[in-house]
């Protein structure tokens, strides 16, 4: 009898465990924001949950009386996978998102602001770059070829305006590896299109008035203006700087990185081009400036333009002139003057967490800092790609997912403060802005502690802490020695083959050789685009 009756307790027992986890299933998913940030993740968990057998529903609201920042144009090529995976044709990517190729970015002027002061950061890996590392044998060529140009086809093409790819080429394959320029704004609107009538995702255009605590201190719900009450299970946050969720209601501390990456202003243009025919650049371009940078991006229609700026070390009125006279090397003064210029502040840092409770913040209610190398959108992409992959099935193991999710993004958000205050450190600029950047104080202690290890060897990827780097050790490379950085020993450690130089110098060759032969057979972007919204491209 004591027997059975402690079967029974058991079965008893298990059947409420799982009563209370049927229950605590994760099912109702909702995105508080629109834009690139709120639609991006929307597509992204959609695409793989809603028309599953888990009964998942993802809504989003978005308030119809807040406009989107929109002036991140620049992606990643893990935007190509992106699009593939949530069913968006890239014909109709092209067509409907003013959108053009990017291949890298090119920095003018960050070295030391002479008229030869140029370097490209690619999106291609060096050739071979799991098998030999091409850095410690083009180092005997420094001053005859830059680096990027002796170990990858990008930076030929780049400074032609070609396109890495040919029109009998499928949708996202590639001669050279790319992402994208566009227009956020449209791109949000396509995005909201194929969401609703293709993925599912229900759309509530309101505000929300106030957030409702569940007992265990979730959030249970949402009023809002006009549609009532809104239940979930797991609310994201992409309502931009305000962070309504986990800034205003759960309060998580922002932390500043001002004191490593100074800027904190943006002023953007939309520029048009002085011929309907001019070329479109096929890299963002980094131009320095006395107290930040100027980025340039080509779409079909217009130029993206904008100034990057300190506010402590030059001032908003004299940023603008800057800008204004950058323009005025292409439109003329009369068009310069007369462009409404678009001003953003910047407060550069993240979040202390990114996911509390059920509640976790993607775009810029996680953290923003300056647009140097496109960061902004990818962030989304791999926020929206982690919550997806890793759902949890129940709040019971909701936290865990929390825990995972915020120790990845403090590593990806310290991995790109490294990155990029690592463009800045190895100036020779005199102005104050530039020096102040180069002081030991402002560097992060990864950062100083890289650089250390570089003067007796050069980056590889075993200098790759993780499989899923965001910039991986070529990235750091490219800007190394674009920057003209020298060891101040010549690696002893680092022994040289005669296997591997004869292998070196094979690579160097079929570099130099497929650069002739796709130089001649790429299109301009411009041509290619127009060929795709003509003809479209083939499908996979």
């Amino acid at each position: 009898m004591e027997t059975a009756h402690s079967l029974t307790a058991y079965l008893m027992s298990k059947a409420n465990r799982l009563g209370e986890q049927m229950n605590d299933v994760v099912s109702r998913i909702v995105i508080v924001g629109g834009g690139s940030a709120g639609w991006l993740t929307a597509a992204v968990i959609a695409a793989e949950h809603v028309n599953s057998d888990l009964g998942i529903q993802v809504t989003l609201i978005e308030s119809p009386d807040i406009n989107s920042i929109g002036v991140g144009e620049g992606t990643w090529p893990s935007m190509r996978a992106t699009l593939a995976k949530i069913g968006l044709s890239e014909t109709e990517f092209f067509r409907e998102c003013d959108a053009s190729f990017k291949q890298g970015s090119k920095f003018k002027g960050w070295l030391n602001g002479s008229d030869a002061d140029a370097y490209y950061h690619p999106f291609t890996l060096p050739d071979k770059y799991r098998e030999i590392n091409l850095a410690k044998y083009w180092l005997k060529y420094r001053d005859k070829v830059s680096f990027a140009d002796a170990v990858c086809v990008q930076s030929h093409l780049c400074e032609r305006g070609l396109a890495p790819k040919q029109i009998t080429a499928p949708e996202y394959s590639f001669a050279a590896n790319y992402g994208y320029h566009l227009d956020a704004g449209k791109f949000s609107a396509l995005l909201h299109k194929h969401c609703v009538e293709i993925l599912g995702v229900k759309y509530i255009s309101d505000s929300v008035t106030c957030i409702n605590a569940a007992e265990n201190g979730d959030i249970a719900s949402l009023s809002l203006q006009v549609g009532g009450v809104i239940s979930g299970d797991l609310f994201i946050d992409c309502s931009g700087f305000a962070s309504i969720l986990l800034g205003g209601y759960y309060k998580i501390p922002f932390i500043s990185k001002k004191h490593i990456l100074f800027n904190d202003r943006a002023l953007a243009i939309q520029t048009p081009y002085p011929d309907p025919n001019s070329p479109i650049s096929s890299q963002t371009t980094s131009i320095a400036q006395e107290a930040g940078w100027i980025w340039d991006i080509g779409l079909p229609s217009r130029r993206g333009v904008g100034h990057v700026f300190s506010s402590a070390h030059i001032g908003d009125d004299d940023a603008e002139i800057t800008l204004r006279k950058y323009i005025e090397q292409d439109v003329g003064k009369k068009i310069a003057e007369e462009l409404p210029v678009r001003k953003i502040k910047i407060n550069p840092g993240h979040r202390e967490i990114f996911w509390h409770k059920n509640c976790v913040a993607v775009g810029m209610a996680a953290g923003f800092i300056e647009p140097l190398e496109a960061s902004a959108l990818v962030l989304i992409e791999l926020s929206a790609a982690m919550i997806s992959e890793q759902l949890p099935a129940t709040r019971q193991i909701m936290d865990l997912s929390a825990k995972r999710f915020n120790e990845k993004f403090h590593y990806r958000w310290g991995k790109i403060i490294d990155f990029l205050k690592l463009h800045y450190v190895l100036t020779q600029r005199q102005e104050k802005y530039w020096r102040d950047n180069c002081e030991s104080k402002t560097l992060p202690e990864g950062l100083r502690e890289l650089l250390e290890l570089w003067r007796y060897r050069t980056p590889w990827y075993y200098d790759e802490l993780q499989i899923d780097e965001m910039f991986p050790s070529a990235s750091f490379q490219y800007v190394l020695y674009g920057m003209q950085f020298s060891p101040d020993v010549i690696p002893p450690r680092e022994k040289v083959k005669a296997t591997e130089v004869m292998r070196a110098e094979e690579l160097f060759s079929e570099n130099f050789q497929l650069t002739q032969r796709l130089l001649t057979v790429l299109p301009t972007n411009r041509d290619l685009i127009e060929k795709i919204k003509k003809h479209g491209l083939q499908k996979i």
